[in-house]
């Protein structure tokens, strides 16, 4: 080979070298940008779960060891960050009618994911339950153990009756979230969502750092009357079978979910908080009648309630929380 075709080659490698390089560097330049849009299209909502998600699995890499799936739960983590990220990105640059809905409801199976997680990391950081405490400060309230009291009243009617109550709480988000959606009024809409994965997320890491099973499984002995009752108690019986979580009893988001969105209609929509008011007391009583939770439960979780619509309200203020009014500008 002459001189001239080793020049020539040479060249020409270093052209092919420089073309790669380059389009690496701009493949990067636009991954970096796609995901700083992405991170720009996500609101508070996101904000509170991303940190539930970071704080959540910092601990699972602390504690790995007392955690066998503790890969699984990471990648579950990182999957799920990427998820949101795309369809936060997607909905606002690509305004579909089908990204715009998925975009805002999909917080109900975030809620559900989550709180389907607890089941295998209650014991993350402690080995055993923490219930005593709580049956001991039921005890000091009442003087008895309420679930065990409680079954002296047990009737099939009465049964049914309270776990038509226990599930009043599966439709106070959907309703009022449905109201808001439907009448385009999207910061409301989101200080909802944003409170309720605020007090999802608080109760969620209290359920890691204090675990608790509930009296059904802790004072199973005592409770010597079967709540049997009607179509309610059977359609409860179905969901606890395939969907019971042992252990995420201690708050309980039952109440503290269903709180968030009866503080949400005293504000939005006054009329559905009257609706929703003797429900709700109902489900109070019924959590406790049901075996479900300990007074105990029921108490923290008004507590998280509260405080998650406060943080939810606070959060939703800052620039940049409400997404949908970012969409309208975009499309």
């Amino acid at each position: 080979m002459s001189l001239r075709e080793e020049s020539t080659s040479s060249e020409g490698a270093a052209a092919a070298m420089s073309d790669a390089t380059l389009l690496r560097w701009e493949l990067a330049r636009r991954s970096a940008v796609a995901w700083r849009e992405a991170w720009e299209a996500c609101g508070a909502f996101e904000w509170v779960a991303f940190a539930y998600l970071g704080i959540s699995g910092a601990l699972i890499a602390l504690f790995h060891r007392n955690l066998p799936s503790a890969a699984f739960h990471l990648s579950f983590r990182a999957g799920l960050l990427a998820l949101i990220l795309i369809l936060a990105w997607t909905a606002e640059r690509r305004p579909a009618r089908a990204a715009r809905f998925a975009r805002h409801w999909y917080p109900q199976l975030f809620f559900l994911g989550c709180f389907e997680e607890l089941q295998s990391i209650a014991h993350l950081i402690f080995p055993g339950w923490f219930d005593r405490k709580l049956i001991a400060f039921d005890h000091r309230l009442t003087g008895v153990n309420p679930t065990v009291w409680l079954q002296q009243f047990a009737r099939p009617w009465l049964n049914d009756f309270m776990q038509m109550g226990y599930l009043t709480y599966f439709f106070y988000l959907i309703v009022l979230g449905a109201l808001l959606y439907r009448r385009g009024e999207w910061r409301s809409f989101w200080t909802l969502m944003t409170a309720s994965i605020a007090a999802y997320s608080m109760g969620y890491l209290i359920a890691v750092l204090f675990p608790i099973e509930s009296p059904f499984h802790s004072l199973r002995a005592l409770h010597t009357v079967e709540l049997r009752g009607g179509f309610f108690t059977a359609l409860v019986g179905v969901i606890e079978r395939f969907g019971r979580v042992h252990g995420g009893a201690f708050p309980s988001e039952h109440v503290a979910g269903s709180f968030v969105v009866l503080l949400g209609a005293w504000r939005y929509r006054r009329w559905l908080f009257w609706i929703f008011l003797p429900f709700f007391a109902c489900m109070l009583v019924a959590t406790v009648y049901g075996r479900y939770h300990y007074i105990a439960d029921v108490l923290a979780g008004l507590l998280t309630g509260a405080m998650g619509w406060w943080m939810g309200a606070k959060l939703m203020r800052l620039r940049r929380a409400c997404p949908p009014e970012r969409m309208q500008k975009t499309s």
